[in-house]
């Protein structure tokens, strides 16, 4: 790249074609420039009756809108996951933290000693990001008490240039035409054949038809589409998920979303 500048330099500046290059250069070099982040550790108190709670995200460190905005939700959807006591007024991860460790305590003093604690663990990363979009995949798990804790995965879109979150919505120009290859794609790995309900082999999607989960993000292999515990199976069924390649997504995306495979 040092090179084109050299020449570009040395040319007159005068000429139309030149500033077009060099402009076009310039462009190319912002937009395929990757945000910076760093992760992020938060951690509960250090104590034989304390709640055990760990968080590590990743922060974006640019100074840029989208830079504000990742990081903004990010600590929307930490404190949405820890926030136990829905009266309790939380704007901060430290404060969400302070809140599920408070109800643990308070459970304690009410019910007395557990050999159980409860259970916080919250780990992010970037799962994928080029020019127009960037992606975090949260994976949450939670224990209160009980037979057993409750394991999600969250994907978060933004729109580099618009910084800010992406709807699922938003992605598609036609999105019932991804709908239909995606319960196509469903049907196939889950052995569901194409002629009967949706729910025939024991799924339990509402009104007996196929939807789109509440979860999808890109990650480096497409698209995945991702069904949390009870979403549409029971607890023991586990979490499902499925990929669409780029290739395969790519007509029914907005031109502006649209990725190549590998």
């Amino acid at each position: 790249m040092k090179a084109y500048f050299w020449i570009i330099f040395k040319m007159p500046m005068k000429n139309p074609i030149i500033l077009c290059m060099f402009s076009i250069l310039l462009l190319g070099c912002e937009t395929d420039t990757k945000l910076t982040f760093e992760n992020t550790s938060f951690k509960g108190g250090n104590c034989d009756t304390c709640a055990d709670i760990k968080v590590e995200v990743p922060r974006a460190l640019d100074e840029l809108k989208i830079a504000k905005s990742i990081n903004s939700v990010i600590d929307e959807e930490i404190i949405y996951t820890l926030k136990f006591d829905e009266e309790v007024e939380v704007s901060t991860v430290d404060g969400a933290i302070t809140s599920f460790d408070n109800s643990f305590q308070d459970m304690l003093a009410e019910f007395g000693p557990t050999s159980e604690p409860w259970e916080a663990k919250v780990n992010g990363k970037v799962t994928f990001e080029n020019m127009n979009v960037v992606t975090i995949a949260l994976e949450n798990y939670t224990y209160t008490g009980g037979a057993h804790g409750y394991f999600s995965k969250v994907f978060l879109n933004f729109d580099r240039r618009l910084g800010k979150e992406i709807e699922i919505h938003e992605l598609f120009d036609d999105q019932m035409g991804f709908l239909q290859l995606a319960e196509s794609k469903f049907r196939m790995i889950y052995e569901i054949p194409q002629a009967v309900n949706i729910n025939a082999t024991g799924f339990m999607f509402n009104k007996d038809t196929f939807h789109l989960p509440e979860n999808l993000g890109y990650t480096e292999n497409g698209i995945e589409l991702h069904y949390n515990q009870y979403e549409v199976a029971s607890y023991a069924d586990g979490p499902l998920k499925l990929v669409v390649s780029f290739d395969e997504a790519h007509h029914f995306l907005k031109k502006v979303y649209r990725a190549k495979s590998k």
